[in-house]
C-alpha cells in the first residue's frame, strides 16, 4: 500500500479512485459520456495531471480512447466479445496456445450457441429475420474476396449473440471473436498473395449458412448443432492448413476492437 506522506493522499491513488468511479459509471449507465477535462476536475475536486491519470488508467483497460491535439476528448467503449477476445487473446498468447487449439475447443462450443437459436420460442420473429439479412449481405459479396470472409463471419457472430444464457454467450462470443479475427487475418493475407478460396467455395459456405438457418427456424436444435460443428471443421481446415501451427496472435483482436471503436465514434 502507497504511504500517504505529510498528511496528503498520492496523485496516483487519487487517479485509481476517479478511475473506480468512471468505470462504475461507464459499465452501469448506458450510452454514458464522459464530461470535458474541466468539469471532471470541477466534478471531483482534484487536479487536471490527476484526471489525466485516471483516463489513462481507463485508456489502458479498453474502456476510452483519449483523443490528443487540437480536437481533445475521450470516447467510452463499453466492453464486448471482442474487447474481452483481446486479453482472452494475451492469454493464450502467453501460454503458446495454436490456432489449430483455439479452432478445435470453438468446435465444441460454437454449435451449442446454433442449439440454443432453435429452441428460442420468438426464434421467428427475432433470430431468423436477423441472420437471412445476414446471408444476403453475404451472399451479394461472394465475388469479393476477403470481404466475403468479414461478412459471412457477422453470421457467426450474430448466432452466438442470440445465445439467451449470457455466460454461454459472452464466453463463447469472446472465443468466436478472437477466432474472426485470425480468420480475418488470414483472409486478408490470402487475398493480397492472389490465394483467397474460389468463389465456388463461398457459395458452398453461404448454401451452408442457408441450411444452418432452416434447421434453426425449425426448431431442430440437434440438426443445428451438428451441421453447425461440421461448417465449422470445414471452414476452419482452410485456416488451419496453413496457419493451424501458429500462435494465436492477441494483436489481430486488438486490431479489430480499434476498427469497431473508430466505426462507433462515428456515429
Amino acid at each position: 500500500m502507497t504511504a500517504v506522506r505529510n498528511g496528503r493522499v498520492p496523485q496516483r491513488r487519487i487517479a485509481e479512485t476517479v478511475a473506480a468511479e468512471l468505470r462504475t459509471l461507464i459499465l452501469d449507465v448506458e450510452d454514458y459520456r464522459l464530461p470535458t477535462q474541466e468539469q471532471l476536475v470541477r466534478d471531483f475536486g482534484v487536479s487536471y495531471p490527476s484526471i489525466r491519470e485516471a483516463l489513462r488508467i481507463l485508456e489502458t483497460e479498453g474502456l476510452v480512447t483519449v483523443r490528443r491535439g487540437n480536437v481533445g476528448g475521450a470516447d467510452v467503449h463499453r466492453p464486448d466479445e471482442t474487447s474481452a477476445a483481446y486479453h482472452l487473446g494475451l492469454s493464450l498468447q502467453a501460454g503458446r496456445v495454436t490456432l489449430r487449439d483455439l479452432a478445435h475447443g470453438l468446435r465444441m462450443l460454437e454449435p451449442l450457441c446454433a442449439a440454443e437459436c432453435a429452441k428460442r420460442d420468438d426464434r421467428s420473429e427475432v433470430v431468423v429475420p436477423a441472420l437471412t439479412a445476414a446471408i444476403e449481405e453475404s451472399s451479394d459479396v461472394v465475388t469479393e474476396g476477403a470481404e466475403f470472409t468479414h461478412s459471412a463471419r457477422d453470421f457467426h457472430d450474430l448466432v452466438v449473440s442470440f445465445t439467451p444464457n449470457a455466460t454461454l454467450r459472452y464466453a463463447v462470443g469472446s472465443y468466436v471473436a478472437l477466432w474472426t479475427a485470425q480468420e480475418e487475418a488470414w483472409a486478408e493475407a490470402r487475398h493480397r498473395h492472389g490465394e483467397y478460396p474460389s468463389q465456388l467455395e463461398a457459395e458452398a459456405a453461404v448454401r451452408t449458412h442457408r441450411k444452418l438457418l432452416k434447421e434453426i427456424t425449425a426448431g431442430h436444435a440437434d440438426k443445428a448443432e451438428s451441421l453447425a460443428r461440421a461448417h465449422l471443421a470445414a471452414t476452419q481446415d482452410l485456416v488451419l492448413e496453413r496457419y493451424g501451427d501458429r500462435i494465436v496472435d492477441a494483436s489481430a483482436a486488438m486490431a479489430r476492437q480499434a476498427l469497431r471503436n473508430r466505426g462507433r465514434s462515428r456515429l
